[in-house]
């Protein structure tokens, strides 16, 4: 008996689902609607081989949006040791997608954005870095902080590329401190947006 009344239910909930969808693709003089996806098609095999699709790729596969170079004024970033990584004043918040800060564990830089710790194989998370000039930002090699700069306590005075993926950004940074011990100080001066 309860099995032949969970059948007429979900019989009734089915009639009912066809119903809403079969009244929702009419207007108000019960004429049907176009399939909005029948004129989507009709588009999409008319289109010439100019690409429209905005996914920054041409037909070819070439990206055709232009990476942004910083290259405005330097700004100096400071996190003084023992300060709370958590605390906005202690980020260099370079985009909505890239917070910089340390932890005061010892440990490298990371992106609080994303991360909730540094991982010394992929840190900054969304972040990849070069040892070079902005200059020459498009023949350098990117690799993750840690294999660009090899032990971050050596990482004061080199100059250095980092290109914020996400964004497609390139911008110079030049470490000025970085503290050892279980400290997590460090600071640098880097470009910023014209």
């Amino acid at each position: 008996m309860k099995y032949s009344t969970l059948r007429f239910a979900l019989l009734g909930m089915a009639f009912s689902l066809f119903f809403l969808t079969f009244s929702c693709s009419k207007d108000s003089t019960g004429d049907p609607t176009p399939d909005p996806m029948e004129d989507n098609m009709d588009e999409e095999d008319n289109m010439d081989d100019d690409d429209n699709d905005d996914d920054g790729m041409d037909d070819s596969g070439d990206s055709t949006m232009a990476a942004v170079i910083w290259t405005g004024d330097d700004v100096t970033f400071a996190k003084a040791s023992d300060a709370d990584p958590t605390d906005s004043a202690n980020q260099d918040r370079l985009t909505d997608n890239v917070w910089i800060t340390r932890g005061n564990n010892g440990g490298q830089i990371y992106n609080i954005k994303t991360e909730t710790t540094a991982n010394k194989g992929s840190s900054p998370a969304g972040t990849e870095w070069a040892e070079g000039s902005l200059d020459d930002w498009e023949s350098l090699t990117y690799e993750p902080f840690r294999s660009a700069v090899g032990n971050p306590k050596n990482v004061a005075g080199k100059d250095l590329v980092v290109h914020l993926i996400e964004d497609d950004i390139y911008l110079q940074v030049r470490f000025t401190s970085w503290a050892q011990g279980m400290a997590g100080g460090f600071s640098y001066v880097r470009s910023s947006p014209e």
